[in-house]
């Protein structure tokens, strides 16, 4: 598998793995970062963890990790995905995205989220990508409906959480047809 390197003038995106993903260190003791995720990336140990599962998993071809890098403020951001990639039906998720708060409404996310989509239209020529998020997470759930995403449904008490919480997912799509005009439209000046 050809691993990409993702970047416009605002963002690079490149593989996340045990050789640099103490760059995230600090950013991911930052309190709450991950609430509403199931997996720990605190202390360090949790992030190494964290990491080499997803180095597992791209190495079984079904995600491509990521480390953000922010150009305009020269500085590394935090982690996103691919993930739970299904070469034969040609769909993937993106998601396991945190940044640090410094980022957070930056645009960053919607300039990486572009180039995620792009490479996975357009060069992986995939025909689905799904984004899943906590039901409770009204920020990340907006974030993806202003990415084009339709709301698909919702999977009830599907996921446990690290307090023992069961919480149900929202699963978002955007399919290969649907592309072309939310690129136009959503993405009309990215490059």
């Amino acid at each position: 598998m050809n691993t990409p390197q993702l970047e416009n003038e605002h963002v690079k995106l490149t593989l996340l793995d045990l050789s640099n993903y103490k760059h995230l260190a600090i950013i991911a003791e930052e309190k709450d970062l991950v609430y509403y995720s199931p997996s720990a990336i605190s202390p360090s140990e949790k992030l190494k963890e964290y990491v080499q599962r997803a180095v597992d998993r791209y190495y079984h071809k079904t995600a491509i990790p990521f480390i953000i890098y922010d150009k305009k403020k020269q500085a590394y951001a935090g982690s996103t995905r691919f993930a739970l990639i299904n070469w034969k039906n040609k769909v993937l998720h993106i998601g396991w995205t945190w940044i640090g708060k410094e980022f957070q409404g930056s645009g960053l996310n919607t300039q990486m989220k572009f180039l995620m989509l792009q490479y996975a239209f357009e060069t992986l020529l995939f025909d689905k990508v799904e984004f899943r998020v906590d039901e409770r997470n009204i920020k990340s759930r907006k974030a993806i409906e202003k990415l084009g995403a339709t709301f698909e449904g919702l999977l009830r008490k599907d996921t446990l959480m690290l307090d023992g919480f069961k919480r149900s997912t929202c699963c978002y799509g955007i399919l290969k047809e649907e592309w072309t005009e939310i690129k136009k439209s959503i993405f009309e000046n990215f490059k």
